[in-house]
C-alpha cells in the first residue's frame, strides 16, 4: 500500500446506530415496466430505507417520473456526470443503440455509463449507506436493509477466492483496472469476486474512493474509470475496501440476498416456479435479466402481482 494514502482508513467512522439507507437504482426506458415492477415489489415488501434513486438519462426522465413518489426520486444522468460526456444514437447499430463520447474516455455503452452513475450519485445523495437494486429485480419476501450493517460496520458482499478458478478472465481484467484505477501495484492481484445485486455501499466511502482515483491520476474520477472500457463498479469498490482501507468500516459476507437467472433461455412457468422454489431461507428476491427477454407480465401474474 502506498503509505501516502494510509490516512484514508483512518478517517473510517463508525456509522450511526441506526444509519439512513438509500435504495439505488440504475435504469432505462427498455426496462421501464422491469423497473415498475420492482418498485411495486419495494413498496410491498422493503423495509429500513429512507429514499429509492432511479438514476436515469435524460431523455427517459419524463416516462420514469411516472414512478416518482414521496420516497422515490428520479435522478437526471446530466445532474451525476460531467456535461463533457455527450450520448448520441449510435450509427454503428443502426442507431438503436446509444453511445456516449468524449475526448476523455472509450466510446462508452449504457452499461458503462449506469456504472458510472451509481458512484457518482455518492456525491449528491444524503444517506450513509446506498443499497444497488438492478431494475430487472422483484421482491418476493419482507426484507429491511438494516441487514446491511452490523456493529457500525457495512456490509461489503465478496466470494473469496473464486477469481483463481477457471471462467472469470473478464472479472480478473476487472479486478486488474480497479487496482490501475486506484493505484494498487498491479503486482498485488486479487482472487476475490466483489458483483452481484442487493448489495451496500458506504456513502462516505465512495466518494473517498473517487477523491483517492483523482489524485492518484491527477484528472477527475469519471475520465480515469472509463478510460478503460472493461471496468465494473462493484470490483472498483470492494478493491478500495480491502486493498487500501484493509477492510475498514466493512465486515465481509458472501451471501446473495437476490436469486439471479444470469443467461440462457427465458425460464417456462414451470421452470420459474422451480427457481422461486430454490429460493436460499435468506433469499429475498429474484432477479431475470432483462437481455433474456422474460415477459414482465409473466413475472407479476407468476408472482401473484396480476
Amino acid at each position: 500500500m502506498n503509505s501516502r494514502f494510509v490516512p484514508d482508513a483512518a478517517r473510517i467512522a463508525p456509522l450511526p446506530r441506526t444509519p439512513s439507507a438509500a435504495v439505488v437504482t440504475a435504469s432505462y426506458a427498455p426496462d421501464f415496466e422491469r423497473c415498475r415492477l420492482l418498485c411495486e415489489t419495494m413498496d410491498r415488501h422493503l423495509t429500513g430505507f429512507a429514499r429509492h434513486y432511479i438514476l436515469v438519462e435524460h431523455r427517459d426522465l419524463a416516462l420514469f417520473r411516472q414512478l416518482e413518489g414521496s420516497r422515490r426520486t428520479i435522478v437526471d444522468e446530466r445532474d451525476l456526470l460531467p456535461r463533457w460526456l455527450w450520448v448520441f444514437d449510435d450509427p454503428l447499430s443502426l442507431f438503436r443503440r446509444r453511445v456516449w463520447l468524449s475526448f476523455r474516455t472509450q466510446p462508452l455503452r449504457g452499461w458503462h455509463v449506469q456504472q458510472l452513475r451509481r458512484i457518482a450519485i455518492a456525491a449528491h445523495a444524503g444517506e450513509d449507506v446506498l443499497v444497488f437494486c438492478d431494475s430487472d429485480v422483484a421482491f418476493l419476501k419482507p426484507f429491511d436493509t438494516g441487514a446491511f450493517w452490523r456493529d457500525g460496520k457495512a456490509r461489503l458482499f465478496r466470494r473469496d477466492g473464486v477469481l483463481a478458478n477457471d471462467g472469470h478472465d473478464e472479472h480478473r481484467i476487472w479486478s486488474r483496472n480497479a487496482a490501475s484505477a486506484l493505484g494498487i501495484d498491479l503486482v498485488k492481484g486479487s482472487t476475490h469476486d466483489y458483483i452481484s445485486t442487493l448489495i451496500a455501499w458506504r456513502r462516505e466511502t465512495v466518494n473517498a474512493m473517487c477523491k483517492r482515483i483523482e489524485k492518484v491520476h491527477g484528472r477527475d474520477w469519471v475520465s480515469v474509470v472509463g478510460s478503460a472500457r472493461k471496468f465494473s463498479e462493484c470490483m472498483l469498490y470492494g478493491r478500495y475496501v480491502d486493498d487500501v482501507l484493509d477492510g475498514a468500516g466493512h465486515f465481509h459476507d458472501s451471501a446473495e440476498f437476490c436469486r439471479v437467472h444470469w443467461n440462457g433461455e427465458a425460464l417456462s412457468d414451470e421452470e420459474f416456479c422451480r427457481f422461486v422454489d430454490a429460493m436460499a431461507p435468506e433469499q429475498v428476491a429474484i432477479g431475470m435479466q432483462s437481455f433474456i427477454g422474460t415477459d414482465v407480465g409473466r413475472i407479476r401474474r407468476l408472482i401473484g402481482l396480476d
